[in-house]
């Protein structure tokens, strides 16, 4: 039994809601019902740590005697690297899963790398985001046959990760590259949105916290990306299939993982869209214009805040308070900053830095608190 039961029953005793004889049948009954084989943490992270360690020392080692291998030793080596670490996954599975999944994870990695590195064996000058393609169709194949929580976080990093990069080959040299990030955003927030209610398993785990970590990034490339390409007009026909994309293909997931609470995430569709109007930077100097943005931004963080409270979910109260703090902090560098002097800018963000930390965690402390006595 876990260390957080004991202490709640610990406390159910001392406010005296059980008496010592139901604490000691509940301890016995869970000490009973545990699972002697289950792995604990120490030893998943053992695991974790020494698949990357394995996978990067055998990438280090092929780095450095490429140069030495003839084409043929070095398609060889590559496949003989693709088949190792799933043959010794398939070994290992009856005697140690977690092992077994580690190394499958590996062996789909290595996939990965055998394709790009038989298109320099063979020269083959091809379009390049076909690579990714094939290495996300591997990650399928790996969740179709083992259904395990790697590879299913593989196929859904690498199959966003090949449309975009569809998108961004299509178009380099527009504007459109912006929807990209867009679509990614709208994803991270659709994976994010997987772990509701009822629904916690693995698979949904991990899908969320893969938008947990992309969602920060991928909304501050949304939000500075019109800075960095061109302005050129994007063909009509690119629009037609790009766009529908990166709007539809995260709403349709979240249908299924959601089903009809998946409105919350169309109002966040909606949210991105229309970011794209706020973000677009006016000919002439508007201040309302120019600060519309980091409203927008601010809106999203509120929202993604609200949305954790309906749904007692502390991880995206968690977000949304760092989206708002990050927003503040931008704005504060790319509006105020530049207005003071050397002394007054560093004293003012030192201000604004404590200010912020002491406020926003206040406010994150009695939100999550909010949530956790609600559950």
């Amino acid at each position: 039994m876990t260390q957080s039961w004991q202490a709640s029953l610990e406390r159910w005793k001392s406010a005296g809601l059980v008496d010592a004889a139901t604490v000691d049948r509940i301890e016995a009954f869970e000490a009973s019902n545990e699972k002697p084989g289950q792995l604990r943490w120490p030893v998943l992270i053992a695991v974790g740590f020494g698949a990357l360690m394995l996978g990067a020392g055998v990438l280090l080692l092929v780095a450095a005697h490429w140069d030495e291998l003839s084409p043929t030793g070095r398609f060889s080596l590559v496949l003989l690297l693709v088949a190792v670490f799933h043959v010794a996954g398939a070994f290992a599975h009856s005697r140690f899963p977690a092992l077994a999944t580690a190394l499958h994870g590996i062996g789909t990695i290595s996939t990965g790398t055998g394709i790009f590195l038989s298109a320099q064996i063979f020269n083959l000058q091809e379009h390049w985001p076909g690579g990714i393609m094939l290495w996300a169709l591997a990650a399928w194949l790996g969740w179709w046959l083992l259904r395990d929580w790697v590879q299913a976080a593989l196929a859904a990093i690498l199959t966003p990760a090949w449309l975009a990069s569809e998108w961004l080959d299509a178009s380099r040299s527009y504007v459109g590259d912006r929807w990209a990030f867009q679509g990614l955003l709208l994803l991270a927030l659709t994976y994010l949105s997987a772990l509701y209610g009822s629904q916690h398993g693995s698979i949904r785990r991990v899908l969320a916290w893969i938008g947990a970590i992309a969602l920060l990034p991928l909304a501050v490339l949304c939000a500075v990306n019109d800075v960095w390409w061109g302005h050129e007009a994007t063909p009509s026909h690119l629009y037609l299939i790009g766009v529908p994309v990166a709007l539809l293909g995260p709403s349709m997931l979240a249908w299924l993982l959601r089903g009809r609470d998946s409105w919350k995430n169309a109002v966040a569709a909606l949210w991105v869209l229309l970011a794209t109007l706020v973000g677009a930077r006016p000919e002439r100097r508007i201040v309302l214009a120019e600060l519309a943005p980091y409203a927008w931004c601010g809106v999203g963080a509120l929202g993604l805040i609200a949305w954790g409270l309906d749904e007692r979910r502390r991880e995206r109260i968690n977000l949304g308070i760092a989206g708002f703090g990050l927003t503040i902090l931008v704005f504060y560098f790319s509006e105020v900053m530049d207005k003071l002097g050397r002394s007054a800018s560093l004293i003012g963000l030192g201000l604004l830095f404590l200010l912020l930390a002491w406020f926003l965690e206040k406010t994150r402390r009695q939100l999550v608190a909010r949530v956790t006595g609600a559950a």
